[in-house]
């Protein structure tokens, strides 16, 4: 197996067993190796770095490819290298000791650990208990991917009802996520129950086509919103993360008008595909001037409920 030296934020990391095979040939493309993947990470370091930095990560690891055995991993190994920053947070009946992805020599390394996907929290490991993200899971029932367009649209626009300015992505999976920016003054408790409440009159509002309901069988084939991931110590996918599934499909940022097209699907891009897209302008060039205080929010939401309660 071969050894590549790569140089990164001034370090050399080396990415043992370079050449295996973690995506098999499928028909549509060829193996992904793991160099073929570092060198995706790599390519999107200036826009996956910033969704990072500060957070801690669970990583998704597929040491035999991904059809091999799932790896979940919270903690972070004593073999890891003293210069990848680790933060100690408490967990029931003890603490983790959680991996932060500060660089890109530490997203490379966590390449040859054959991580596929960096997921990450919603709070930064300085304030771990007050969010600086929102997101809404669009979860749809089907394969069926129109009613996931529609649902984001009806969720972009209540949300900026609010006055909250909203960011889209694929997942990579099945369908979107939405996030909202949050300035931290909120706790992961306040954050949850607005976005149930907000997830909650969507669904009053368009009740053929959304649901809040969790139990599978009781969707009767509406879209979930799904709002659990809005808690301490849970995770959701990064941005440019790359998916364990055929094709390398990889979790894209979307501008809203991307929205319109028919052609939109969760799986749109890809880690074959990605060079071009990034040759456009970051959808999320702007994020920090998104960032809004939730107390307002709050306030219009409570409105709206009474009024169409």
């Amino acid at each position: 197996m071969t050894t590549v030296e790569i140089r990164a934020s001034g370090r050399i990391v080396q990415l043992k067993r370079a050449d295996k095979e973690l995506f098999p040939a499928d028909g549509r493309t060829g193996a992904v190796t793991k160099a073929d993947l570092a060198a995706h990470y790599r390519r999107v370091g200036r826009r996956i770095l910033p969704q990072l930095r500060g957070r801690p990560l669970m990583l998704e690891r597929y040491p035999d490819g991904i059809d091999g055995p799932r790896l979940v991993q919270k903690d972070t190994p004593c073999h890891f290298p003293d210069w990848i920053h680790r933060s100690e947070l408490p967990k029931a009946g003890g603490t983790v000791d959680y991996p932060v992805c500060d660089d890109l020599a530490t997203l490379l390394y966590l390449v040859g650990q054959a991580c596929v996907t960096p997921h990450r929290w919603l709070s930064r490991a300085d304030r771990p208990d007050h969010p600086d993200l929102l997101v809404i899971d669009l979860d749809p029932s089907g394969e069926d991917f129109e009613p996931v367009r529609e649902a984001a649209v009806l969720t972009h626009r209540l949300l900026g009802e609010l006055g909250l300015p909203a960011d889209l992505m694929t997942t990579g999976s099945r369908g979107l996520h939405v996030l909202v920016r949050l300035d931290r003054r909120a706790a992961f408790d306040e954050v949850r129950a607005f976005a149930h409440d907000a997830a909650a009159l969507l669904a009053r509002r368009h009740p053929d086509l959304l649901t809040t309901e969790a139990r599978k069988a009781a969707r009767r084939g509406r879209l979930y919103l799904d709002v659990q991931r809005n808690g301490y110590g849970q995770t959701a996918v990064t941005p440019y993360a790359v998916r364990p599934l055929p094709g390398a499909p990889v979790a894209t940022p979307l501008l809203r008008a991307e929205l319109d097209d028919p052609a939109l699907t969760p799986r749109r891009w890809t880690l074959a595909t990605m060079a071009e897209r990034l040759e456009a302008p970051d959808p999320w060039r702007d994020a920090a001037r998104r960032v809004r205080s939730l107390g307002p929010a709050r306030r219009r939401l409570d409105r709206l409920r009474a009024q169409e309660g």
